[in-house]
């Protein structure tokens, strides 16, 4: 595994977070400026990861009582009391095999404790399928606690994710 730096993102990093956000959108949802500023100013957990001085990769996450219109967000919000919600995470396709997403969830789960949030959520796309994610999240314990069809511009089917942080070791 590589050890990496692992910080607070700043508005200085929006410009690569944006272009890491656009490699990968047909997973994710689109981000411009505005929304990335509006969407870190209500973040519970905006960190990136670098290396070699470059900004190699990012999460983003919310936690309960958040302002964010994410349908996805949502529906974790109307059954979850206190969790921690994982809306993105990227890792430039160069510095993946790394470990870098690992060193990212590991920080994020110990914010998570910190935070007391109980749950840590998130979901990844069934339908056109992300098999990477699906392992990925598998190899932490997540298991999928609903399915729901999100998307506006593309519609797509979701696996929601919860993983109870006293599960983890």
């Amino acid at each position: 595994m590589t050890t990496a730096s692992l910080r607070d993102a700043r508005p200085a990093d929006f410009p690569r977070i944006l272009a890491l956000n656009e490699a990968v959108v047909h997973y994710l949802s689109p981000l411009d400026p505005a929304r990335l500023a509006r969407l870190h100013g209500m973040a519970a957990c905006h960190r990136v990861v670098e290396l070699d001085g470059d900004v190699a990769g990012f999460l983003l996450a919310f936690r309960e009582g958040a302002d964010y219109d994410s349908p996805n967000y949502r529906w974790f919000a109307a059954r979850y009391r206190r969790f921690l919600y994982i809306d993105r995470v990227v890792v430039a396709a160069e510095r993946q095999g790394l470990g870098l997403g690992r060193q990212l969830y590991a920080d994020l789960f110990a914010i998570a404790r910190g935070q007391s949030s109980g749950w840590v959520t998130c979901e990844f796309d069934l339908e056109p399928p992300n098999e990477a994610s699906r392992r990925f999240h598998a190899g932490f314990g997540f298991r999928e606690v609903g399915t729901q069809v999100a998307g506006l511009a593309i519609r797509k089917r979701v696996s929601l994710q919860a993983l109870e942080l006293s599960s983890l070791r």
